[in-house]
């Protein structure tokens, strides 16, 4: 069968190659065409656009951006129709994908959304929207099944897909001196940053994050750079006293003691790698005022909004700078009490997170479906 998939970012990019391997393992004969990145190529898609040419943060750089974003509407919805696919499965990425479901759906494709959007923090509205347009929902979060029952809206809650791909990548752990020689670093504990996968996060966060490096002299800072992005433009905002490891998030975090995080799908990574971390945010005036008038949640970390309660510091805002950093992260290096609570309620998360096989499980409902219904 043919299947079309949509994400809009890494970490679409990342679910979305996971499920193309368990949907391969029952169909055979699956062809795979992708707006997404190089993970979802390796899987054997053909990627009709990179998500870093889609990515924009914020309200006011999606409206500076309108016109691209309809440009790309439009050629989407052409090239489903040319594709003609058995399903289009779209992956989070909700202003772009709630308009192509709808499109999809009038004309009689199935659509599966995997990765609900997170409507529950802000126009829950949406629901019925996504009741109309979208066939099957595939939730990931635990708290999501519940929600959608407000909207008569049956979904499957099938776990979180980070469960597999941590699982996964931890068969093998090579020891630190190894790492360290291999990418070139000291024998020093290392503090990784995660700036964000979208230049314009990394140019707002990394400076900041960065700018600790030379208080912490007895820890050595490392940066997650993102696919896509060239090793010089790190090297402007960050300086020459941070060290640099491309596409290899997994492996960093997996060696680290300590984390900077900005918000997004990396504080949940960072939480099951079991590295104390400290959640960062800062968008532009514009976007965080439309937002903080909309958003209904009290945290913005999926770590803290799983357990409803805050077990990472936020630093938000005008909260995000270095002297406000500088404090949290020096607890969560010497204060041992912190540590271990933070770690205990990393064990409490993933506990809730449904156990390990999302991905299967996802491709297996789908399968069904479409063999049903087919």
């Amino acid at each position: 069968m043919k299947y079309y998939i949509i994400s809009g970012e890494a970490s679409g990019d990342l679910h979305g190659s996971l499920l193309m391997a368990e949907i391969k393992k029952l169909d055979r004969h699956a062809i795979f065409r992708c707006w997404g990145g190089d993970l979802m190529n390796a899987r054997g898609g053909e990627i009709v656009k990179h998500y870093r040419d889609l990515a924009f943060m914020g309200f006011a750089e999606v409206l500076l951006n309108i016109r691209t974003i309809f440009k790309n509407l439009k050629f989407c919805k052409q090239d489903v129709l040319r594709f003609n696919p058995d399903a289009l499965i779209l992956i989070d990425y909700p202003g772009f994908n709630l308009r192509i479901a709808r499109f999809a759906k009038s004309k009689k494709i199935k659509v599966f959304y995997y990765i609900s959007p997170q409507i529950w923090a802000w126009n829950q509205s949406r629901g019925w929207k996504i009741k109309k347009s979208v066939d099957k929902l595939f939730v990931i979060l635990p708290f999501e099944k519940e929600f959608y029952q407000k909207f008569n809206f049956e979904v499957d809650f099938v776990g979180h897909p980070l469960l597999d791909a941590i699982e996964e990548f931890s068969k093998e752990k090579t020891p630190f001196q190894e790492f360290a020689s291999r990418n070139k670093l000291n024998e020093k504990p290392v503090i990784a940053l995660l700036p964000g996968s979208r230049k314009q996060e990394i140019i707002t966060m990394l400076p900041v994050m960065a700018s600790l490096a030379k208080n912490f002299t007895d820890y050595q800072f490392v940066i997650a750079g993102a696919p896509g992005i060239p090793l010089d433009f790190y090297i402007k905002l960050a300086g020459h006293g941070v060290n640099l490891l491309h596409g290899k998030t997994y492996e960093l975090l997996q060696h680290s003691h300590a984390a900077m995080v900005t918000s997004g799908t990396a504080t949940l990574e960072t939480a099951l790698f079991n590295v104390p971390e400290v959640v960062c945010y800062k968008g532009s005036f514009l976007s965080y005022h439309i937002a903080k008038n909309l958003v209904r949640v009290r945290f913005i970390s999926l770590v803290n909004l799983i357990m409803g309660k805050e077990i990472v510091k936020e630093l938000i805002q005008k909260k995000f700078n270095s002297g406000n950093l500088a404090v949290e992260l020096t607890k969560i290096l010497s204060d041992p009490l912190y540590r271990k609570t933070m770690h205990d309620n990393y064990l409490t998360l993933k506990n809730k997170l449904g156990g390990p096989g999302a991905s299967a499980k996802t491709a297996d409902l789908m399968l069904k479906t479409l063999s049903v219904e087919g």
